[in-house]
């Protein structure tokens, strides 16, 4: 969930990155962002655990497989498909939650120099979210950030604050050896043969159900067992989102192509 910097590889969604500042933005405004097709061609997410309440109510919870293990939402179940984002990246469905990553976007904050910790809020200016507009709102009142500024640096410190007790989790999860490669296989009514998926991990729930006492007590106390409930009970989701894409004609063509990745 770290945030990559302006220098280096650039999170999911972003195609550039630029600090704000008084010198180059006093006079410009922020409005919403009408349209990011990316959004509607991606099918996972990275999910905070502070969401996991919520996101368990719509999507499937996962873990991406491939270097450190992290909790994303699927929103699709083949890569492109989204079947819950039109192709502008807005949602179908007013009630559905949308993951604090996509709506943090397309500020973000970052670490300008290696040699600091030091966060600064930044943006991607090809978002077209930032400009000399007519209609949205000012960044700067005067020489100091706006009411609209200091909201986006609230919500963005806030996502740090959830990522790093993201990766606090995460790392729980491994330290217990709790986490296995997924296989889900759907049976479609008229399909001779399954749908099966792979390529990303989930929670033992075996080896969660043969936990010794203190370290369920532990994980019941530092709040772990909620979430992992969460993510287990989500993926009663992911034939939800196999019908959706059935109902919405992306589903893969045939089944006899049965193993894409996840992830």
């Amino acid at each position: 969930m770290a945030t990559a910097a302006p220098t280096q590889s650039l999170p999911l969604f972003y195609n550039s990155i630029e600090p704000l500042n008084l010198e180059q933005h006093g006079k410009l405004k922020v409005r919403r962002v009408d349209s990011v097709p990316e959004f509607g061609r991606t099918h996972a997410v990275p999910l905070t655990v502070d969401e996991f309440t919520l996101v368990q109510r719509h999507y499937p919870i996962v873990f991406s497989v491939g270097g450190t293990a992290v909790p994303i939402g699927l929103m699709g179940l083949n890569e492109g498909v989204n079947v819950f984002l039109d192709e502008n990246g807005r949602s179908t469905d007013p009630n559905i939650y949308i993951p604090a990553y996509l709506r943090r976007y397309p500020f973000l904050l970052a670490k300008l120099r290696p040699d600091t910790d030091e966060l600064s809020l930044c943006y991607d200016p090809t978002s077209g979210a930032v400009g000399e507009f007519d209609d949205g709102e000012a960044l700067f009142d005067g020489d100091q950030p706006s009411e609209a500024t200091k909201a986006i640096l609230q919500f963005c410190e806030q996502f740090e604050e959830a990522g790093l007790r993201t990766t606090g989790f995460v790392e729980e999860l491994v330290k217990s050896d709790l986490l296995m490669d997924g296989e889900v296989a759907i049976q479609p009514e008229g399909f001779d043969q399954p749908f099966v998926y792979r390529g990303f991990r989930m929670v033992d729930e075996e080896k969660v159900r043969n936990l010794r006492g203190d370290e369920l007590r532990k994980m019941n106390q530092n709040g772990m067992l909620p979430l992992i409930f969460d993510h287990l009970f989500s993926l009663l989701q992911i034939r939800d989102v196999f019908a959706r894409q059935m109902q919405q004609g992306k589903a893969p063509a045939a089944a006899a192509q049965p193993d894409p990745a996840l992830v």
